[in-house]
């Protein structure tokens, strides 16, 4: 057939030739991965796999489609995509295998996420952007099950909003907004909320997301007959079909054998998703997975021979072979050839990828070993140390732990000795570990020039006549002066836009900065975070709005496995500084006056977690966090909307610090510590015990994550030598929490003349009567009551005892 070649769209049948013996080679090497990484598994070089194979065919002809700029938000069987977008070669698809912690080496997460998680790099080494508009992009993957699709949201809502809202300095984000979001998930997975929420949310916006639905019947064992309603999810989800005057999504299905028609299905998708800003569901259906779920089982146990024979016959890479041949592509002989080279191909990489991975740490070993032989020649426990030294020279292919710890007790041997050997040993496991930990541990939180902490605080500024107004009046001032200064800040959530939130936070401000910057969702709480992360992704500083902080429960996982990880799993490559926005504390009823906070602070560790005491502390903290380049949650007080603050002049410039406590009020016998709505109870109690002739020091913990990183609660307590800690959340919970940081991270304890105490509330929600907050929380006459009982243990003259 011949072809005009000045075509755009048209190619001679050479280099269609081409074209298909390219992608089939790539199909072949991406297979041989799996096949030979399943077998490095069980032999124990590698810990776990998880592979890609059967959906080869389907991704490169994704591939075709993805352009620069374009984002995936994927699982974890996406393997054949990221080589075909150049961004995996088969060196770094075993070094995930392997876990090196080099990030040149495996550049996807440096050996923190098992292999099959794949992400680009969206910083450069100074945490600084790149230019995402000129590169192919992959978020970083997370394993639970359709984890991916709340972010998945947020990345395709990005181009919705640089498309649409002006004065964006976009040049490294978007060009007109033209870039897809493409998510994959496997058919099984589509059962979880988090998928049909996402789903939803998508229709409602209408944003330019391509999701592919990997179909091959099977949930690890359990057939889709016990997932899925019909056992196909396209057909229960046909009712997103766009239609006429309606919003919606177009949905194509195809099989995954098919090479031709599964181009032409994805550039169709491409086309309507990129142009008219439509969200897509693509369903491939009749995939296979050669080798079963992952290396931990069998897929011969639940599948029976004719489900077998059917997946041999309609292997993806098989029926591409078989084509190519019908078709006078390639000759069976030309392919044979082709395959056995793949072969060598990826064994060699493979024996690069090992070689990359256990030689720097045999390099280790033989330094540790010479050491080991000096100690032991200069020790008369020498017997024992050369025992250990051996032990360790037998081990062909060590781990850095068989190092680490046969130095370690080799020290227990000499702990007594006096001798420069000694010195040298503590020497080098000393430097061993700051060396070696960094690889396992940073990046938790930013580790850049941006780094919240490194904001310094700026006081609110008070003129002589500054009036008094309600606490909700500063916060609603102070977020229209960041919509001003910051254009690519926008917020979201469930009546924040129309009403301006249910206490008037935002009152207004929809009509000033439009729809799309401050908007109106639905009730779903998991993907409004997952919108956020997923703008702040793409360059965008999201203000997510979870109205109470009882629903941050809805969301905990997104929190949790996504956002809170994202730095740590991408050893600083990724960010998505989002600021989450809730409200809670000290109200009546079981459901709005929860406190959650021992829970959170276990479960988001990763992100900051910021509990103002008023308006003004909290407008402090959404200034301070938009010149930073951290996620955080912010728990505004729901009870301090209507009490009178004094509004400051410089609205919107002043910072509340991150990890700094404030001391409120001085004070020499007792250390208070508490947050957020509490507070102003410690203050009432504070006011009482002077009245009996004690005086309490008062310290605002305001940072829970971080938390008092100047240590000045030891400074307090080396002065009162006592310390309470108060707080609504349930016993070991956040008073937990922080009295663990005084007394072990901060070593108060040498100070302290009377037992640590911490006052929490009962281990049950406050009732709904009016009484239900006394009886269920703290109250003033808790607070004082128990600061005189330690006083009274102190000194029971002067406090005779109470009751």
């Amino acid at each position: 057939m011949k072809q005009n070649p000045n075509s755009k769209t048209e190619i001679t049948f050479e280099d269609f030739k081409a074209e298909v013996l390219k992608d089939y080679k790539l199909a072949v090497t991406s297979r041989e991965c799996s096949l030979l990484g399943r077998r490095e598994v069980l032999t124990g070089k590698a810990k776990f796999g998880i592979f890609g194979d059967g959906k080869e065919v389907p991704q490169i002809a994704w591939a075709k489609a993805f352009e620069n700029g374009d984002f995936r938000s994927g699982y974890y069987r996406d393997q054949t995509f990221m080589m075909a977008i150049g961004e995996l070669t088969i060196e770094q698809f075993f070094a995930g295998l392997y876990a090196n912690t080099d990030l040149k080496e495996e550049p996807m997460s440096a050996g923190r996420q098992m292999g099959g998680h794949f992400a680009t790099h969206s910083l450069d080494e100074n945490g600084n952007w790149k230019n995402l508009t000129e590169q192919k992009n992959s978020s970083a993957d997370i394993s639970p099950t359709a984890g991916q699709m709340p972010r998945l949201l947020g990345l395709a809502q990005a181009s919705k909003i640089y498309r649409n809202v002006n004065g964006i300095d976009t040049t490294k984000f978007s060009k007109n907004g033209n870039e897809i979001a493409w998510g994959t998930i496997g058919n099984a997975s589509t059962s979880e909320g988090l998928f049909f929420e996402t789903i939803n949310a998508a229709g409602v916006l209408q944003v330019p997301m391509v999701i592919s639905i990997w179909d091959d019947e099977y949930g690890i064992s359990v057939h889709a007959r016990h997932q899925t309603t019909k056992e196909n999810i396209s057909e229960i989800l046909k009712g997103f079909q766009r239609e006429e005057d309606t919003n919606g999504y177009e949905i194509f299905r195809v099989n995954g054998w098919n090479y031709p028609e599964l181009i032409d299905t994805y550039q169709r998708a491409a086309q309507v998703s990129r142009k008219e800003h439509v969200p897509v569901m693509i369903h491939v259906q009749e995939l296979t997975q050669p080798q079963g779920h992952s290396t931990s089982g069998s897929h011969e146990r639940y599948k029976n021979e004719e489900r077998l024979a059917w997946e041999a016959e309609y292997d993806c890479n098989a029926q591409m072979r078989q084509w190519m041949i019908a078709n006078n592509i390639a000759t069976d002989e030309e392919l044979s050839t082709l395959e056995k080279d793949v072969k060598k191909a990826v064994r060699d990489g493979k024996k690069a990828a090992w070689s990359a991975f256990i030689n720097p740490i045999k390099s280790e070993k033989q330094n540790i070993i010479a050491l080991l032989e000096k100690v032991a020649a200069s020790s008369a426990n020498g017997v024992f140390i050369t025992k250990l030294k051996n032990n360790l020279n037998s081990i062909d292919e060590p781990l850095r732990k068989d190092l680490l710890s046969t130095a370690r007790k080799a020290l227990r041997y000499i702990v007594s000795e006096d001798s420069s050997e000694k010195i040298e040993l503590q020497n080098w496991i000393n430097t061993y570990i700051e060396t070696i930990q960094p690889k396992y541990s940073s990046h938790l939180y930013s580790e850049s020039e941006h780094k919240a902490q490194h904001q310094n605080e700026v006081l609110p500024i008070y003129s002589d006549n500054a009036e008094d107004v309600d606490g909700r009046v500063v916060l609603r001032d102070n977020f229209e002066a960041i919509f001003k200064t910051y254009p690519e800040a926008l917020i979201f959530g469930e009546d924040a836009g129309h009403i301006g939130d249910v206490n008037q936070g935002l009152e207004g401000l929809q009509e000033k900065f439009g729809e799309l910057r401050v908007s109106d969702t639905g009730i779903r709480e998991a993907t409004i975070l997952g919108q956020g992360i997923g703008m702040a992704m793409r360059g965008l500083r999201p203000i997510a709005e979870i109205q109470y902080l009882d629903y941050i429960l809805y969301a905990l996982q997104i929190m949790s496995d996504d956002l809170a990880t994202v730095q740590y799993r991408t050893k600083g490559r990724q960010k998505a500084p989002l600021i989450v926005r809730t409200r809670g504390h000290r109200l009546e009823g079981i459901w709005h006056s929860g406190s959650q906070m021992g829970g959170i602070l276990n479960l988001i560790r990763g992100i900051h977690v910021l509990v103002p005491r008023n308006m003004t502390k909290a407008a402090g903290f959404y200034n301070t966090l938009l010149e930073s380049d951290e996620p955080a949650l912010i728990v505004e007080c729901l009870n301090g909307y209507r009490l009178k603050e004094k509004m400051p002049s410089n609205i919107g410039k002043f910072k509340t610090p991150i990890g700094i406590v404030e001391t409120i009020k001085s004070g020499d016998d007792i250390t208070l510590v508490s947050y957020g709505s509490t507070l102003r109870l410690v203050e009432q109690a504070a006011k009482e015990l002077l009245e009996v002739g004690i005086n309490a020091e008062i310290i605002d913990v305001q940072s829970l994550l971080p938390f008092d990183l100047n240590h000045d609660i030891l400074k307090s307590v080396a002065k009162t030598n006592r310390i309470m800690v108060i707080d609504e959340d349930v016993k070991g919970g956040a008073s937990a929490y922080i009295l663990d940081q005084i007394l072990n991270e901060q070593n108060a304890f040498q100070h302290l003349d009377s037992q640590p105490k911490t006052l929490a509330a009962k281990p049950h929600r406050p009732a709904y009567g009016s009484d239900g907050d006394y009886f269920s929380k703290p109250s003033v006459e808790d607070i004082f009551e128990a600061v005189y009982d330690i006083m009274h243990e102190a000194s029971p003259m002067d406090f005779p005892k109470l009751r």
